[in-house]
C-alpha cells in the first residue's frame, strides 16, 4: 500500500480526503519499535513444536498453572493462601497478560487495561483484594467499599474532540439537537429499567462478575440480536447517540455497534450502576493502570513464577505420559533458548489452564477429540496499543487535557494520559493510544495488525492524533507499539447464551480452566473471579 491507501485502510477515506495527505511519510519519532507479546513462540506451538524433556528435567508439584495473566495470578494467590505447592508458567517475560505496564523516566504507563470500577457490595472477594492492597478507608452501610480518594480517577476524567475543539465529557452535547437529547434520555431510561430489573430469585439482569447475572429467558433473549438492532427496534436513529454507544462497544469489546450482542452492550451500561438514576461506579486507577493490581498479585506469589516458559504440552493422566499415576504432565520450553531451548517437565495432581481457551485443543492431549465442540465459538479480537513519549504537552484548543481523551469519528479510542492521576499537568508525559481492529473476521484483523511495519503503524497513530494535535509529531520523542493478536473475547450475538462458556469451564480430567473469556466479557473482575473459582475447585477436591 502507498501512504494514502494505508491511511484510508486504517483511518477511513473521509479522513484521507479531508486531510489531503501526501504519499511521502512525514516525520516519525527517532526512537521506538515493537515491544511485547511473543508471537513467534505462540506460532511455533500452533505449528506443532513439541519438545521432550530429558529424564532428569522433571519436577513434581501439586498444581501447575498455565498462564500468568490475571486469572492465573489470582488462582496462584488463592493456592498460596491455602498452603498448596504450585508453579506458574508464563510465556512472556512478565506476568500480567493484558494488564501489563511499562515505565519511563517520567512516569509508569499501561499497555492495555487501565482502570477498575469500584465493585458493588456483593463482589466480596474483589473487595477483600482492594482491602489487602490498603486502598480502602472503610465500607458504607450497604457494604460498598469506600476507596481512598487518591486512588479514584482525578478530574477532569473525559473529553471529546469534535468540530475542531475539545469539549468536556464523551457525549457531544454542544452539537446535539433536541431530538438527540430526547433519544439519549430514552436510552438512559431503558438502562435504568434494566438496572432495577430482578428475576424471581432476586438476581440482577447484569452484574459483575457475570456469574451473578440472571439467566432468565427475558435477559438472555437480548443476546439473540445486535446492539444496533436493539436500538433500531426502539426507533433510536440519532447519529450522536449511535456514535456514543458504538464507542462504548469498541472500548470494552473491540466490536462495533452492529457486531456487539445487545446483552453485552447493555451490560456495559448497567452492570456498574448500583441503583436506577445513579452514575456508574467510580474508576480506580494509577499511572500504570491495572499494572498496579498485577504487581500486588505477583508479589504475593513471586517465588512460584517462571516467566519466559512456553507450555507446549499438557497431558492428563488418562492420555499417556503419567498413565496409572493419577498425575498430569506439563512440558514447557524457555522462549529465549534459541535453536535448542531448555525443556522442562512437571508432574502434578492438578493443572489450572489459565491461557486463552482457544489454545486448549493445541496444548491439552485429548481435548481436540474429547473436549467440547463449542471451543470453536471463542473469538478473540486484535488490538494495537501505542505509548507516545512526549517532551512537552501539545497546545490545547478547548477543554483541557483529561485522563481519557477521545476523537469523534476516529476508529481509535483516543488515548489516556499517564501523568494525569499524579496531577502533573505540564511538561513531559506519556500518552497511551488504543486502536481496536473491528474486522468481521478476527483472523483478517490479526493479519492486518501484524503485517504493517513499525513505520507504517507509527504513521497511522500520529496521523490520527494530528486531527486534534497538529504538533504531535514534533513533540513525540519515542513511540512504542504493542500488537495484541488475541487481546480479548468478542461477545458477538449468540455467544453469551450459547453453550461454550459453560461447557469450556468444566474440568477436563484434572485440568481446570480459568480465563476472563469464560465469562464472555473481557474484564479484570472476570479474570479474577475465574482464577479464584478454579483454585477453589481444586481446594475442594484436596479437602474432600
Amino acid at each position: 500500500m502507498n501512504r494514502r491507501e494505508l491511511l484510508a485502510s486504517f483511518l477511513g477515506m473521509p479522513f484521507v480526503l479531508s486531510s489531503g495527505c501526501g504519499l511521502s511519510t512525514p516525520r516519525l519519532p527517532a526512537e521506538g519499535g515493537f515491544v511485547g507479546t511473543s508471537h513467534e513462540a505462540g506460532h511455533k506451538l500452533r505449528d506443532g513444536f513439541r519438545p521432550e524433556p530429558a529424564d532428569d528435567a522433571w519436577s513434581t508439584t501439586d498444581v501447575v498453572i498455565v498462564g500468568g495473566g490475571v486469572a492465573g495470578l489470582s488462582a496462584a494467590r488463592k493456592l498460596k493462601q491455602a498452603g498448596v505447592d504450585f508453579v506458574l508458567l508464563e510465556l512472556e517475560p512478565e506476568v500480567g497478560g493484558t494488564a501489563v505496564s511499562g515505565e519511563s523516566p517520567v512516569i509508569a504507563y499501561p499497555w492495555a487495561a487501565h482502570y477498575l470500577p469500584v465493585p458493588l457490595p456483593h463482589n466480596t472477594e474483589l473487595i477483600d483484594l482492594l482491602d489487602e492492597m490498603d486502598l480502602l478507608e472503610g465500607r458504607d452501610d450497604d457494604g460498598t467499599p469506600i476507596v481512598a480518594e487518591q486512588f479514584l480517577c482525578r478530574d477532569p476524567q473525559e473529553r471529546l474532540f469534535i468540530d475542531g475543539q475539545w469539549q468536556e465529557g464523551l457525549f457531544p452535547w454542544d452539537q446535539a439537537s433536541e431530538d438527540d437529547v430526547a433519544q439519549l434520555n430514552a436510552f438512559q431510561a431503558e438502562i435504568d429499567r434494566w438496572v432495577a430489573w430482578r428475576d424471581p430469585d432476586g438476581k440482577r439482569a447484569f452484574s459483575i462478575p457475570v456469574a451473578e447475572c440472571s439467566t432468565d429467558a427475558e435477559v438472555l433473549a437480548l443476546d439473540k440480536l445486535s446492539m444496533q438492532q436493539w436500538m433500531t427496534d426502539r426507533g433510536w436513529t440519532s447519529r450522536h447517540l449511535k456514535w456514543y454507544v458504538d464507542y462504548a462497544c469498541r472500548d470494552d469489546y473491540g466490536l462495533s455497534l452492529d457486531q456487539t450482542s445487545a446483552w453485552a452492550g447493555l451490560f456495559y451500561f448497567a452492570a456498574r450502576v448500583s441503583k436506577p438514576g445513579e452514575e456508574s461506579q467510580s474508576f480506580i486507577t494509577w499511572p500504570e493502570g491495572n499494572g498496579r493490581l498485577v504487581a500486588h498479585l505477583r508479589e504475593s506469589v513471586a517465588d512460584h513464577i517462571l516467566t519466559g516458559h512456553a507450555v507446549s504440552q499438557v497431558v492428563p493422566p488418562e492420555f499417556g505420559l503419567s498413565e496409572g499415576t493419577g498425575l498430569a504432565s506439563v512440558v514447557a520450553f524457555r522462549t529465549s533458548g534459541g535453536a535448542q531451548p531448555e525443556v522442562r517437565g512437571w508432574k502434578a495432581k492438578y493443572v489450572i489452564f489459565a491461557a486463552p481457551p482457544f489454545l486448549a485443543p493445541h496444548l491439552i492431549s485429548g481435548y481436540r477429540e474429547f473436549g467440547p465442540a463449542s471451543i470453536k465459538d471463542f473469538e478473540f479480537g486484535g488490538w494495537l496499543v501505542a505509548n507516545l513519549h512526549l517532551d512537552d504537552r501539545p497546545p490545547e484548543n478547548g477543554f483541557v487535557m483529561s485522563w481519557d481523551n477521545v476523537i469523534y469519528d476516529s476508529p481509535s479510542l483516543g488515548y489516556v494520559t499517564a501523568t494525569h492521576q499524579r496531577g502533573i499537568d505540564r511538561g513531559p508525559t506519556v500518552l497511551t493510544y488504543y486502536y481496536p481492529l473491528c474486522d468481521a473476521s478476527p483472523k483478517v484483523a490479526r493479519e492486518r495488525l501484524l503485517k504493517l511495519s513499525w513505520d507504517e503503524w507509527a504513521d497511522v497513530v500520529l496521523s490520527d492524533l494530528e486531527r486534534a494535535h497538529p504538533e504531535i509529531r514534533s513533540l513525540t520523542r519515542r513511540l512504542d507499539i504493542m500488537r495484541w493478536g488475541h487481546a480479548m473475547i468478542r461477545p458477538t450475538p449468540g455467544f453469551i447464551s450459547g453453550p461454550a462458556r459453560s461447557e469450556c469451564s468444566r474440568p477436563f480430567g484434572n485440568v481446570h480452566f480459568a480465563h476472563s473469556a469464560l465469562s464472555g466479557i473481557p474484564l479484570f473482575e472476570e479474570a479474577f473471579h475465574h482464577g479464584n473459582r478454579a483454585a477453589s475447585e481444586i481446594l475442594e477436591s484436596v479437602n474432600a
